[in-house]
């Protein structure tokens, strides 16, 4: 297995597996934090996030202690020390950082993300499968962090096949399954190394969830409809009415389909030509938002503050405050959603935490 850890670069471990961490960095800004002025300070993170990039560890943990002197509290600041010290072979300090996060910004996935990958890094596969589940429950369509759990369970299992073998040579059945674990991830452990930096291959992970994490929830501005059946094929309108109250009630629908945990009501909300948040494909897509929504016994999304803006193009553009609650998690954020009309109805063709 490869052992490839995406930080903004490579960044290898003793997990044999392509474990990835999120780049977050300075995109993470948005609705948990405001816009930094352009000021010293901002400069100063600025600057060190390109040497970062630049793999220029040591002088970018010097821009950015600048910059913490200043907003000590601040998120973007301390996730990127948390890489820095990740990259310079310090998973200590690093996990110290990133686990400071999340106990003041539980609603962010990233740093669960990367936790996990530290303490996989270091053969603490429960602590890392813990965190994950973490970063799943705040974006429930985290794809790097279901992604990375699958790999955590793939060495775990690995590991317990192994010791049957032990136990028992003959087991034909272990042999099978564990020789199709290591067919799948191809490869042994390396020690802990830092890649080379290679600015132009940074890569940052779910950008826009650096905002408050996207957990759904919904408040809904009128009195939701039925469910619709299912979704129909995209056919561009003549003329499209530019009615807000029409966008309104199909954000209604989704909202109120979701929380009465009717997934195929929900689905039926997406267009056939849905741009799934990390690329996935729609089955997978549609799989983890099955099991997601079917999971809690109790679910409420409600939507606040809509605002309905139409483009020339025939699609509708609707920004809101989501606030979401489950029997195990709480959580509020900006979501936007892009509708497209199909037939006599608006369908989502694409999600995004943020503005």
């Amino acid at each position: 297995m490869t052992n490839s850890l995406k930080f903004s670069e490579k960044y290898s471990t003793m997990l044999p597996t392509a474990l990835r961490v999120a780049a977050l960095v300075v995109t993470l800004a948005g609705t948990l934090l405001a816009a930094t002025p352009a000021t010293a300070q901002s400069d100063a993170l600025q600057d060190a996030n390109q040497l970062f990039k630049q793999g220029q560890f040591e002088r970018a943990l010097e821009r950015v202690d600048v910059y913490l002197k200043g907003k000590p509290k601040d998120a973007r600041g301390r996730f990127l020390k948390g890489l820095i010290f990740a990259e310079q072979g310090k998973p200590n300090d690093a996990i110290k950082v990133f686990t400071e996060l999340t106990q003041e910004f539980p609603e962010l996935p990233e740093p669960y993300n990367n936790l996990a990958v530290l303490y996989a890094s270091q053969g603490q596969y429960e602590k890392a499968r813990s965190a994950l589940e973490m970063a799943i429950r705040t974006h429930p369509s985290y794809a790097t962090a279901h992604e990375n759990l699958g790999d955590i369970y793939a060495k775990m299992a690995s590991q317990a096949y192994d010791k049957a073998l032990q136990l028992d040579k003959s087991n034909a059945a272990a042999q099978t399954k564990l020789n199709l674990i290591k067919e799948i991830f191809p490869g042994s452990p390396r020690p802990a190394k830092a890649a080379a930096a290679k600015p132009e291959a940074t890569k940052v992970a779910v950008a826009t969830s650096a905002q408050k994490p996207p957990v759904p929830v919904v408040k809904s501005p009128g009195k939701a409809a039925a469910p619709a059946a299912k979704s129909a094929p995209i056919k561009p309108a003549a003329k499209p009415s530019n009615n807000p109250d029409e966008v309104l009630s199909a954000l209604n629908r989704w909202a109120k389909a979701w929380s009465e945990n009717d997934v195929p009501g929900y689905l039926a909300q997406y267009a056939t030509d849905f741009k799934t948040p990390n690329g996935e494909s729609r089955s997978n897509w549609e799989a983890q938002r099955k099991a997601r929504i079917a999971k809690p016994r109790k679910i409420q999304v409600d939507v606040d503050s809509p605002k309905v803006v139409f483009s020339d193009s025939g699609r509708v553009t609707v920004t809101f405050r989501q606030h979401y609650r489950s029997d195990a998690l709480k959580v509020s954020s900006t979501k936007t959603l892009v509708m497209v009309r199909a037939g006599d109805k608006w369908l989502i063709q694409q999600e995004r935490v943020g503005g």
